[in-house]
């Protein structure tokens, strides 16, 4: 990390044209690199990570990382906008993509370009999503109840927008939504339930 790339993260980056968010009921939109539904005959939990270093990606990827221990019959899978290398130092930094001594992974996907991003309707965000009084508060209040801080940003902006669906084994959104604020993160247990049923 350097001066230049922590603000660098704050300048916003080229548009990419977005096509609107899935809805819930809907087929989930489908790539080489997220194919959906998955060839594996599960259901599918995918995050959206806002850039590697911001406390609410990380709060989110252990909680699926989490999830994905206790759940072998479910893909978890993290998008980062990072670039490869930020991103797979950014995960070894947090503890890896599983927990100690489970066979189950989180999967970690690289999207510097934004592409998946944009096909499930994220874009950039503005400055009251980012730096609402209410997101920065809760942001704190995850450091000092989880110790989960701002970690170095090497790569990605801080203006991507985040987000989670859950998405059935036939490839229909079952729940989730872009995120609503910067402080905002999955409900795992919520997603895991909208795929049970």
């Amino acid at each position: 990390m350097t001066f230049s790339t922590e603000v660098s993260s704050w300048c916003s980056p080229k548009a990419v044209e977005l096509s609107a968010a899935p809805q819930i009921g809907n087929k989930a939109p489908s790539c080489p690199e997220l194919p959906l539904p998955a060839a594996n005959g599960k259901p599918t939990i995918v995050t959206f990570l806002r850039h590697c270093g911001c406390p609410v990606a990380e709060a989110t990827f252990l909680d699926i990382r989490k999830a994905s221990s206790q759940q072998p019959d479910i893909n978890f899978i993290a998008v980062s906008h990072s670039d490869e290398p930020s991103t797979t130092k950014w995960v070894t930094a947090v503890g890896g993509t599983s927990e100690p001594g489970s066979p189950n992974t989180v999967t970690v996907l690289v999207d510097p370009e934004r592409k998946i991003y944009a096909q499930w309707g994220l874009g950039t965000t503005s400055w009251s999503h980012v730096l609402s009084l209410k997101a920065l508060m809760n942001i704190i209040k995850l450091g000092s109840e989880k110790g989960i801080w701002n970690r170095p940003t090497e790569s990605g902006t801080r203006w991507q927008s985040g987000g989670f669906w859950a998405v059935d084994a036939s490839g229909v959104v079952r729940w989730g939504r872009a995120a609503r604020r910067a402080d905002d993160y999955i409900d795992v247990e919520e997603a895991i339930k909208a795929v049970r049923t």
